[in-house]
């Protein structure tokens, strides 16, 4: 990178990533092009390793890191090769047992630190290739870097109120779109995961570039935004777009392409 290079960090879901998967040619050319100007681009999600790798190859992205279930997971290129770097974790069993009190129709995943997924009956809208699915009490007591929570029976506005109301303590979480839950160790989240990143490139705080869309970006874009650019989605949440500096056309306009264009 030379000193007027920028460290971008892009989320995947609804901002490289169409709903149906898929990322349109506009956004490869983008790509493509702000990394052959020297720019550093990575990706900054939700997402395990082994569901982000895809989206790195479709794109055409090598970045030294990867920041991967929204900061728990950070892993580190080593020739062609990503081997996880730095891993945070925490005991699930508390926060699952109160989830679980308040949630009549809750289906669980976790993933543990080496990537490996246990999920229950009835999680069937996330890839669960190579996860086992278990009965609820074998997703307690060992560390875990994710835990991802899917209530069926709640709209988006419903499942808030009862998040909100459960109280949940000593962990950081995010509500996504629909009624899903995912939640990360206590201060953990994709702005932590970043800074070290930053720190261990080098990058000037003024250099960062981030782009998001979801309740799990906000921290991520106020921390991008202090002294660099964050940009919100056209499609983000109002909070979301809060906390960014500027917000770009929706995912449908793939809005990512005016700011890679503009570095």
């Amino acid at each position: 990178m030379t000193p007027a290079s920028k460290l971008v960090a892009l989320d995947v879901d609804g901002t490289v990533l169409h709903e149906n998967g898929e990322v349109s040619p506009a956004v490869l050319d983008a790509v493509a092009t702000a990394s052959a100007s020297g720019h550093m681009l990575m990706l900054a999600t939700g997402r395990s390793w082994e569901a982000t790798e895809p989206v790195m190859q479709q794109l055409g992205i090598a970045s030294d890191y990867v920041v991967c279930a929204n900061g728990a997971v950070i892993m580190k290129r080593e020739g062609d090769d990503y081997v996880r770097h730095h891993v945070e974790t925490f005991d699930p069993t508390e926060v699952l047992r109160l989830i679980h009190n308040h949630l009549d129709d809750g289906r669980y995943l976790v993933e543990y630190p080496d990537g490996f997924r246990r999920f229950t009956e009835g999680m069937t809208e996330w890839n669960l290739d190579g996860a086992e699915m278990v009965e609820f009490d074998e997703l307690l007591e060992k560390p875990v870097t994710r835990v991802v929570v899917v209530s069926p029976g709640h709209d988006e506005q419903e499942f808030l109120k009862a998040v909100e109301d459960m109280g949940l303590h000593k962990v950081t979480y995010a509500i996504g779109w629909t009624a899903w839950l995912d939640i990360a160790p206590f201060g953990v989240n994709k702005s932590t995961g970043l800074e070290h990143v930053r720190s261990w490139l080098g990058v000037d705080r003024t250099n960062l570039v981030a782009v998001g869309d979801g309740r799990n970006d906000i921290e991520m874009l106020r921390w991008a935004g202090q002294h660099g650019r964050s940009v919100a989605m056209g499609q983000a949440p109002d909070e979301v777009k809060d906390a960014a500096t500027e917000v770009a056309a929706d995912i449908a306009g793939d809005g990512v392409v005016t700011v890679l264009t503009s570095l």
